[in-house]
Protein backbone atom coordinates (compact mmCIF):
# COMPACT_ATOMS: atom_id res chain seq x y z
CA UNK A 1 0.00 0.00 0.00
CA UNK A 2 1.98 3.25 -0.95
CA UNK A 3 -1.14 5.39 -1.24
CA UNK A 4 -1.63 8.28 1.05
CA UNK A 5 -5.29 8.84 2.25
CA UNK A 6 -6.87 11.40 4.61
CA UNK A 7 -8.30 10.67 7.30
CA UNK A 8 -11.92 10.82 6.41
CA UNK A 9 -10.68 7.86 3.66
CA UNK A 10 -9.12 6.21 6.49
CA UNK A 11 -12.01 6.15 8.69
CA UNK A 12 -14.24 5.03 6.03
CA UNK A 13 -11.55 1.71 5.30
CA UNK A 14 -11.83 0.75 8.95
CA UNK A 15 -15.66 1.58 8.85
CA UNK A 16 -16.17 -1.16 5.34
CA UNK A 17 -13.76 -4.25 6.99
CA UNK A 18 -15.78 -3.09 10.63
CA UNK A 19 -19.18 -4.31 8.57
CA UNK A 20 -17.62 -6.69 6.62
CA UNK A 21 -16.21 -8.27 9.97
CA UNK A 22 -19.51 -8.41 11.06
CA UNK A 23 -20.71 -10.00 7.63
CA UNK A 24 -18.52 -12.84 8.74
CA UNK A 25 -19.19 -13.52 11.80
CA UNK A 26 -22.60 -13.69 11.21
CA UNK A 27 -22.62 -15.73 8.87
CA UNK A 28 -20.21 -18.35 10.54
CA UNK A 29 -22.05 -18.27 13.77
CA UNK A 30 -25.34 -18.92 11.93
CA UNK A 31 -23.23 -21.82 9.46
CA UNK A 32 -22.23 -23.37 13.14
CA UNK A 33 -25.90 -23.49 14.53
CA UNK A 34 -26.75 -25.10 11.23
CA UNK A 35 -24.01 -27.92 11.38
CA UNK A 36 -24.16 -28.82 15.62
CA UNK A 37 -26.68 -31.46 14.95
CA UNK A 38 -25.28 -33.50 12.23
CA UNK A 39 -21.45 -32.26 12.41
CA UNK A 40 -20.08 -31.13 15.79
CA UNK A 41 -16.80 -30.81 14.72
CA UNK A 42 -17.28 -28.85 12.10
CA UNK A 43 -19.82 -26.79 14.20
CA UNK A 44 -17.16 -25.84 16.50
CA UNK A 45 -14.62 -24.71 13.57
CA UNK A 46 -17.42 -22.50 12.12
CA UNK A 47 -17.39 -21.50 15.68
CA UNK A 48 -14.16 -20.99 16.56
CA UNK A 49 -14.24 -18.41 12.85
CA UNK A 50 -16.74 -17.00 14.03
CA UNK A 51 -15.43 -15.78 17.33
CA UNK A 52 -11.98 -14.82 15.09
CA UNK A 53 -14.24 -12.32 13.26
CA UNK A 54 -16.06 -10.93 16.00
CA UNK A 55 -12.54 -10.23 17.43
CA UNK A 56 -11.40 -8.38 14.71
CA UNK A 57 -15.33 -6.22 14.46
CA UNK A 58 -14.90 -5.74 18.00
CA UNK A 59 -11.02 -4.06 17.99
CA UNK A 60 -12.33 -2.19 14.83
CA UNK A 61 -15.24 -1.08 16.52
CA UNK A 62 -12.39 0.18 19.54
CA UNK A 63 -10.71 2.00 17.01
CA UNK A 64 -13.78 4.22 15.60
CA UNK A 65 -15.67 4.48 19.01
CA UNK A 66 -12.61 4.57 21.87
CA UNK A 67 -14.30 3.50 25.38
CA UNK A 68 -17.58 2.64 24.07
CA UNK A 69 -16.86 -1.13 24.83
CA UNK A 70 -15.35 -0.81 28.53
CA UNK A 71 -18.69 -2.10 29.83
CA UNK A 72 -17.85 -5.56 27.95
CA UNK A 73 -15.25 -6.48 29.73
Amino acid sequence: MTDVVDSDELLRRIQRARSWAGREEQTWKTRSEELRPGDPDAARDAELRGQTYEAVRKALDEIVTPGAHDADG
